[in-house]
């Protein structure tokens, strides 16, 4: 039995994987933003890091949750 899902699924499913490489990239290095963009918005003290963590955290949860969705719905349009 083959699940034909749609676009939606494989597209809300890399931007969850996407969002869980920024989660555990921030928790793990947490000054690559300043790194990168040569740049410290919250002049050293951390707040951004972990509005990041919490954000992409939070993005991460919601693309999965959208990803299963899409594809349940998959699952049962084979089924009936």
């Amino acid at each position: 039995m083959a699940t034909q899902v749609r676009k939606r699924f494989w597209i809300v499913a890399s931007a969850g994987s996407i969002f869980v490489l920024l989660f555990v990239t921030t928790l793990v290095w947490p000054n690559w933003l300043e790194l990168v963009f040569q740049v410290d918005p919250d002049y050293g003290n951390g707040t951004i890091e972990w509005i990041m963590v919490a954000l992409s955290g939070l993005a991460a949860s919601t693309c999965f949750v959208l990803a299963r969705m899409e594809w349940r719905r998959a699952c049962t349009a084979i089924i009936t």
